[in-house]
């Protein structure tokens, strides 16, 4: 890993840390759960609220009310709220989608369960989704949540990551897999 990409997950784990334990000490996990869902599907789904995050030429003062504001327009509780302000006036509000992947992780780990990457070339539909959240259940004995990116590039089939553990049913790994066994041949 690149030094500036372990600062920044370093940086993220910290203010996730953080965010995890004053919900822990309010009791308030399910508002916490419910934020850090909001706030990472706004994250992804708006690229002006990322280049708000990441730009530097915007200001620490415009960064702090423009996540206030989106904070109170998405009906944030308090302790994510001012921790995004926080992190806005330090700066440091470019980790807010790794600070929100570390929180995601954290949620999932007091619940006992475990969340699958999973990338698809096209949504999944519901029935697809809980057939492969079950598979993954029983092969992992722990309860499974999908985190569904949608790949174009893989053509066809999945690829699921769970933890350090991978599988690629992917076309695209099967063609360049075959692409460099007729290298071989050669």
């Amino acid at each position: 890993m690149s030094e500036p990409a372990s600062i920044s997950t370093g940086i993220a784990a910290r203010y996730a840390r953080a965010v995890f334990d004053l919900s822990r000490e309010s009791g308030d996990f399910k508002t916490l759960s419910a934020d850090v869902a909001a706030l990472d599907e706004a994250i992804k789904a708006s690229p002006e609220l990322r280049e708000a995050m990441t730009s530097p030429v915007i200001t620490r003062q415009d960064q702090g009310n423009a996540i206030g504001a989106v904070a109170a327009k998405m009906g944030l509780g308090d302790t994510l709220a001012n921790t995004l302000r926080l992190m806005a006036a330090k700066r440091r509000l470019f980790v807010a989608p790794q600070m929100v992947t570390a929180l995601k992780e954290m949620l999932a780990e007091d619940a006992g369960e475990v969340t699958a990457e999973v990338r698809a070339p096209k949504a999944l539909t519901k029935t697809q989704s809980e057939k492969l959240a079950k598979a993954l259940t029983a092969s992992t004995g722990t309860d499974v949540n999908l985190d569904v990116t949608i790949d174009d590039s893989l053509i066809g089939g999945l690829v699921v990551k769970i933890g350090s553990r991978m599988i690629d049913t992917s076309v695209r790994a099967k063609l360049n897999a075959l692409q460099n066994t007729m290298k071989e041949v050669r």
